[in-house]
C-alpha cells in the first residue's frame, strides 16, 4: 500500500515546493503543485487546498505572488546575488578545505531554487582552488569559540609546510584565546602566548590537535596595550599583516595615484600633505614590521620618509636584495 504523508503537513510541503521550484520566471499552477505533492511526497491534496494554504503562508509573512501563470515565492532570506557573493567567499577562502567548501556551497545553493545552481558555473571548480588540507578547521573554530566563551586556555600544535609540500608539526602552544579574525583571506586566532608573555596571531588552518584546558585564560585587560580591550580598527588598518609590534606614525612620500592603495591597506584615518603637483606625503599609523613589508611591495612607487628607523630598515633590505640580483 502507498505510504501517504498526513495531509496536515501539506502547508509545509507547499512552502518547500515553492522554495525549490519557483521564482518569477518559473511560477507553478495549483494543478502542478498537486502533482508534485503526489509524486514527491505521496500526498493526495485537493486543488482548493493549495490556494487556501498559499493564503495562510502569505498571512504568515511569506511573499508569495499568484498570477494567471501560477504562484511563486517572490522573496527569500537571501537574494541570488547575495548567495553568489557568499559562494565566491567560500571558493576564495584558502582556510576552508575542498570538502568543507563543497558542503557549504551545497547548503548555500539549497537556500535558493533548483535553477540557481545551474547558473553558478564556478561551483564545479573547487578542486582548482588553492585550499588548505587541514580538515580540522571547523572543529578548531568550534573549540576556540567554546574556550573564549568559557574563558579557558587552549593547547595546540602548529604546523608548517616543508619541502615535501606536507604539513609538519613545528611547535606546540598554550594560549589564552580572545578573538578569531578574517584578514587577507586568512582566518587568524588572536591569543596571548602564556610562555612568552605576548599577544600573537595564529593561522587557524595551521592549528591541529587543539584542546581546551582547565586553566583560566589571562584577562585581556591585564595585558599591556589592551587595558581597554581589542581595538578592531587598529587590527584592520595598523596591522595589515598581523604583526604584533607596537604601532607608530609613519610618513610615506608617493605620487597621488597611490593614495587608493594606501587607503585600502591602512584605512582612511590618514594625513595627506601636498608636496608638488603630483607628489604627496601620507602619514599613517602602522606596525613598523608591517610597513617594511608593505614598502618592499611598493618600492618603485613610494619612499619612507619617517621615522628614520623604519627608513633604514627598508634601505637595508633593498641593499640585500640588490646584492642578490646585481649580477
Amino acid at each position: 500500500m502507498e505510504n501517504l504523508e498526513p495531509k496536515k503537513l501539506s502547508l509545509i510541503r507547499i512552502l518547500q515546493i515553492l522554495q525549490k521550484y519557483t521564482d518569477e520566471n518559473h511560477p507553478l499552477k495549483h494543478d502542478e503543485i498537486v502533482s508534485i505533492l503526489k509524486n514527491d511526497y505521496c500526498m493526495n491534496v485537493e486543488r482548493k487546498i493549495i490556494g487556501r494554504n498559499i493564503s495562510f503562508l502569505n498571512e504568515s509573512g511569506f511573499d508569495i505572488i499568484t498570477t494567471k501563470k501560477g504562484s511563486y515565492l517572490a522573496e527569500r532570506t537571501f537574494e541570488d546575488s547575495e548567495l553568489r557573493l557568499l559562494i565566491d567567499g567560500v571558493l576564495s577562502s584558502r582556510y576552508i578545505s575542498p570538502k568543507h567548501s563543497g558542503d557549504l556551497i551545497e547548503k548555500l545553493c539549497g537556500l535558493s531554487n533548483k535553477y540557481f545552481k545551474k547558473r553558478i558555473k564556478n561551483i564545479y571548480s573547487i578542486g582548482e582552488w588553492d585550499k588548505t588540507d587541514n580538515n580540522q578547521v571547523f572543529l578548531n573554530i568550534d573549540l576556540i569559540d567554546e574556550a573564549i566563551d568559557g574563558k579557558k586556555q587552549i593547547a595546540f600544535d602548529y604546523v608548517k609546510i616543508e619541502t615535501d609540500l606536507k604539513a609538519h608539526i613545528k611547535s606546540s602552544h598554550r594560549v589564552s584565546p580572545y578573538q578569531m579574525l578574517l584578514h587577507n583571506q586568512r582566518y587568524y586566532l588572536m591569543a596571548y602566548q602564556e610562555k612568552f608573555k605576548g599577544m600573537r596571531f595564529y593561522r587557524i588552518d595551521k592549528i591541529i590537535n587543539l584542546n581546551i584546558t582547565n586553566d583560566k585564560a589571562t584577562d585581556i585587560q591585564k595585558i599591556d596595550g589592551y587595558h581597554n580591550g581589542i581595538d578592531y580598527n587598529e587590527l584592520s588598518t595598523a596591522k595589515p599583516y598581523m604583526f604584533t609590534d607596537k604601532s607608530e606614525f609613519i610618513t610615506i612620500r608617493c605620487e597621488e595615484w597611490l593614495i587608493d592603495e594606501i587607503a585600502d591597506w591602512f584605512g582612511k584615518k590618514i594625513k595627506i600633505e601636498p608636496i608638488s603637483a603630483n607628489q604627496i606625503n601620507v602619514t599613517v599609523r602602522s606596525s613598523p614590521n608591517a610597513m617594511v613589508y608593505w614598502a618592499m611591495q611598493y618600492g618603485d612607487d613610494c619612499e619612507i620618509i619617517a621615522p628614520e628607523s623604519v627608513r633604514c630598515r627598508v634601505k637595508e633590505k633593498l641593499e640585500i636584495a640588490y646584492k642578490k640580483y646585481k649580477e
